[in-house]
């Protein structure tokens, strides 16, 4: 253990000395800025315009008149600044230029949350100032009305944010090992996240990088300090590898030296969930894991969602069921519902229902060699973005719109009704796909099977089916009813995208 005077000692302080010195914010710090200021007008130009409109359309019509005098404006102009000020507590406004990568589906429950506290507010503060009875649908417009324009107002902000020259973060990995190249391929396969990989930072310039083109390897861990100054890196991305504890602490302090984002890759990554607490005892920072199993009200909760949304999509899509049920009758011999034993929550068995999309009689042979042969690999799945073998020879004139369309799953809305499933989940396995698993993968069943889930919205067509199940492992880790809201809400978009590129 290295005394305590090792422990404080100035190494490099003619740099550290400078980096005190400078006053000029960085490259990072300006973005931030930019990102903040720009949510926060959107903001406020968003619930100034909605403002405007409703007091027109209860007023008298008279948008000047209306909007510019009276106790109402009055008190929407000083419940602004109270706007501002809880968004900010909330993160709505986080400095950090990591904002504007946010997807603004993670704020809309922060926003509702906002709006009903402001309606309510604005309510009271009326009432209490001698208003006669404020008018309810008047509120309720203004509150439908602004939750719409500020989300709408949010992506605005951030897609003009992401569009801004020079908004791209170089980045280098530090460690080019198993998990650095995992990180790397990662972020070669989603542009949308704007990083510049540079390359990699590693003592031993043989590692093997696979998939990762022409990615170099820019030098060693001591040559940190020169490789982001010639860079002009923005981001380093430390993966964990076999350096002892205090070179890592040593690296870490020689980058953030330079005033750039540092992410740092746990030792135990496939433990660790999105939603882990941070927190210390007598300043040792303690990283804790929740327990597994969500509570009883959660489960009952999940389940009304279940059974209110799928008794509704079945009533609305009924007549589209209907329609496809006699297509595919009339298109081939064999029953319209195809049904196949699935494995969901706590490993129990149940039959999947979907529309039959093949000839009937098909083997199933082939489709467990597949499996087999992607999971002992890192194969990516094939152009119907599925782990699905695809025989062409095989599938139905009407299966193949049906798959191609995702109408094939409609009859699960079925299995959601009865409990076999929950709108929100990973992907119901065939029994033979768990036969090469990893231990941590069962934990995926800790939840329901779903017909939608953290895969099929974030890495569809960019996974690996290791990587797929890793997903499905951490929604179960981290599930909560916001995350399941926003995976529906962003399920059409993504179904809409893949008809697009399709």
């Amino acid at each position: 253990m290295p005394s305590a005077d090792a422990a404080f000692e100035p190494f490099d302080l003619p740099e550290w000395r400078q980096f005190f010195a400078s006053e000029a914010p960085s490259r990072r710090i300006r973005r931030g800025w930019l990102v903040r200021r720009m949510l926060l007008a959107a903001d406020l130009l968003a619930l100034t315009v909605t403002f405007a409109l409703v007091e027109a359309l209860f007023g008298k019509g008279h948008l000047v008149g209306q909007v510019g005098t009276g106790v109402e404006t009055i008190i929407f102009l000083c419940l602004l600044p109270l706007w501002v000020l809880v968004a900010k507590l909330y993160g709505l406004y986080d400095r950090d230029e990591e904002s504007a990568r946010h997807s603004t589906a993670d704020e809309v429950l922060g926003v509702f949350h906002l709006l009903t506290a402001g309606v309510w507010l604005y309510f009271a503060t009326s009432w209490l100032v001698g208003l006669s009875s404020p008018d309810q649908a008047k509120l309720a417009t203004f509150w439908f009305v602004a939750l719409v324009s500020v989300v709408l107002a949010r992506v605005g902000a951030r897609t003009l944010a992401r569009r801004q020259s020079g908004y791209s973060q170089n980045a280098l990995i530090v460690g080019a090992g198993e998990v650095g190249q995992l990180i790397g391929r990662k972020l070669l396969q989603h542009p949308e996240y704007r990083i510049n990989l540079l390359g990699f930072v590693d003592a031993d310039p043989r590692e093997k990088r696979q998939d990762l083109g022409d990615l170099p390897i820019l030098g060693s861990p001591e040559d940190i300090g020169e490789i982001i100054r010639a860079q002009r890196v923005d981001r380093v991305i430390v993966a964990f590898s076999r350096d002892g504890h205090e070179d890592m602490l040593e690296l870490v302090r020689a980058i953030r030296k330079h005033d750039v984002h540092v992410d740092l890759v746990p030792r135990l990554f496939e433990a660790v969930s999105a939603n882990v607490g941070m927190h210390t005892i007598e300043g040792l920072p303690l990283v804790g894991l929740p327990a597994s199993r969500t509570s009883r009200s959660s489960r009952f909760l999940k389940r009304v969602v279940d059974v209110f949304g799928s008794a509704t999509l079945l009533a609305l899509s009924a007549p589209v069921m209907l329609v496809i049920a006699l297509l595919i009758r009339r298109d081939s011999r064999g029953p319209v519902f195809f049904r196949q034993v699935r494995v969901g929550v706590n490993l129990q068995e149940f039959t999947l229902l979907k529309f039959r999309t093949m000839h009937e009689g098909t083997d199933e042979a082939p489709h467990r060699e597949y499996i087999r042969q992607i999971m002992k690999s890192d194969a990516l799945p094939g152009s119907n973005n599925l782990y699905k073998l695809e025989r062409h020879d095989s599938i139905t004139k009407v299966g193949r719109l049906l798959r191609k369309t995702s109408l094939d799953e409609l009859p699960q809305l079925i299995n959601v009704l009865r409990g076999d499933m929950s709108l929100v989940g990973p992907r119901p396995l065939i029994p033979y796909e768990l036969e090469l698993f990893s231990p941590h993968h069962f934990e995926r069943f800790l939840v329901p099977a779903g017909l939608t889930g953290l895969w099929q919205v974030e890495a569809r067509a960019h996974s690996t089916f290791g990587e797929a199940l890793d997903l499905d492992v951490a929604y179960a880790r981290g599930w909560s009813l916001g995350l399941d809201l926003r995976l529906l809400l962003r399920t059409p978009l993504v179904m809409l995208r893949k008809r697009e590129t399709g």
